[in-house]
């Protein structure tokens, strides 16, 4: 008999560690190919041959890809978002498909409140400037006193507001999530509109989706202050990137601090590298010990409880 065959390309998990022990001691054969940077799609299909289900990380598995891996059974993100995954086409061809919800909301509310910090008190371009022989000493601002915007509100966005809350912020919040779901005293929701020309700081947690991509384009900075600035540990395709840079370089709002950007790794022609008041990271917000820990044994419990049928986080 065949044994079931699992892909794992989630760089962080490694032969022999915690989660691959606890897959093969599920009876299942691990192969591990970590895959970083751009991924190519001749690449995904050669990985997937003989595959019955893959646990992964941001890979685009596209309808193409999966169309020619015709053991595969069961795909699951090591995270929380899966646009990279065509879901619908997955559905299509019988795939169950998981993510991870919430898995690591703590780390990336902790990072969301160290980019506030830092876009207020303008850290990076200091260390920046003491390294080319500069003695930076720009005013900053403090974020006690201030309203935060978040947009979406997940896990992430829950787990921001009492951190937010102990710094002496204000929390709006704009989102789709049901009125009955919307109990918490310490936020007030308003409409995206209103967030916009009222936060000082606005920082983004909702799912990329047709409705999202795009959503903070030239409209939006046309509503926020002057003196706002965006911070984005979501999607990179739900911020215009162009009217961004536009918005930044014309002073209608005053910078963005962003953990994620359209195409990863940042691309050397971006217009978004050398401009005064944009900072891009590498998409470190969920990058903790702990939430690693957390994603990679929660995605191993949870591939083996699809290969049994009984799913806990299937997307389709």
């Amino acid at each position: 008999m065949t044994a079931t065959r699992v892909l794992i390309t989630t760089d962080y998990l490694r032969p022999g560690d915690e989660v691959d022990e606890f897959l093969r001691r599920s009876g299942l054969e691990t192969v591990h190919l970590p895959l970083a940077g751009r991924r190519d799609p001749e690449q995904l299909v050669a990985a997937l041959a003989g595959i019955d289900a893959a646990l992964v990380a941001n890979e685009p598995l596209t309808a193409d890809v999966l169309a020619r891996a015709p053991r595969l059974r069961v795909i699951v993100r090591t995270g929380v978002g899966y646009d990279s995954i065509d879901v619908a086409a997955a559905t299509r061809l019988g795939i169950s498909v998981s993510n991870l919800p919430g898995i690591n909301a703590n780390a990336v509310a902790e990072y969301t409140m160290g980019l506030l910090l830092a876009g207020a008190r303008r850290l990076v371009q200091s260390a920046h400037g003491v390294a080319q022989g500069a003695w930076p000493r720009e005013d900053g601002r403090e974020l006690r006193g201030a309203t935060l915007g978040l947009i979406g509100y997940g896990a992430t966005a829950r787990a921001v507001v009492p951190l937010a809350r102990a710094f002496g912020m204000s929390v709006l919040c704009a989102t789709g999530v049901p009125a009955r779901l919307r109990s918490d005293p310490l936020v007030r929701f308003v409409d995206l509109h209103e967030l916009l020309a009222t936060a000082d700081y606005v920082s983004v947690h909702t799912s990329l989706t047709e409705r999202t991509r795009g959503l903070l384009g030239e409209p939006a900075f046309k509503r926020m202050k002057p003196t706002a600035l965006l911070v984005n540990t979501a999607r990179g395709a739900i911020v215009d990137e162009d009217a961004l840079v536009a918005a930044v370089r014309t002073g209608q709002i005053a910078g963005a601090a962003l953990d994620v950007v359209s195409e990863e790794p940042l691309p050397p022609g971006s217009p978004l590298r050398g401009v005064d008041g944009i900072v891009v990271y590498s998409h470190l917000a969920g990058q903790t010990a702990e939430a690693r820990a957390a994603a990679g044994r929660g995605g191993a419990e949870e591939l083996v409880a699809a290969l049994e049928g009984r799913a806990r986080f299937p997307v389709n």
